[in-house]
């Protein structure tokens, strides 16, 4: 395993994210979508084919390039607009009750949904 996975994998907070790989940003911005911007970087980062035979120089630059990316994504949109999540997929634009947010929990929904 390379050394830059294994720092990654030390790594928990979209801020930690962010600053190890030197991306400006605003504070509000991370505090309301910390989530969705993580969620969208695993997905770009999955989507690049190539990632598994990049020496750490390389994959460092991919993975800056994809955070940045995924940042943008929620700094000119929406994670009800992004869709980032099932929750919102399913919503279909319509808002989200805290309720339909627990129904996802899997300590919440019932046997055979």
């Amino acid at each position: 395993m390379s050394e830059l996975i294994k720092k990654l994998g030390t790594l928990s907070a979209a801020e930690e994210f962010l600053d190890f790989f030197g991306i400006e940003y605003a504070q509000d911005v991370v505090h309301v979508n910390r989530l969705h911007i993580l969620k969208r970087f695993n997905q770009y980062l999955r989507n690049t084919a190539g990632t598994a035979q990049m020496d750490d120089y390389a994959l460092w630059h991919v993975c800056k390039e994809l955070l940045v990316r995924a940042y943008q994504d929620f700094v000119r949109s929406t994670p009800s607009q992004e869709k980032v999540f099932k929750v919102f997929q399913d919503q279909d634009g319509k808002s989200v009750t805290l309720d339909n947010l627990r129904m996802t929990l899997p300590s919440q929904q019932k046997p055979g949904i």
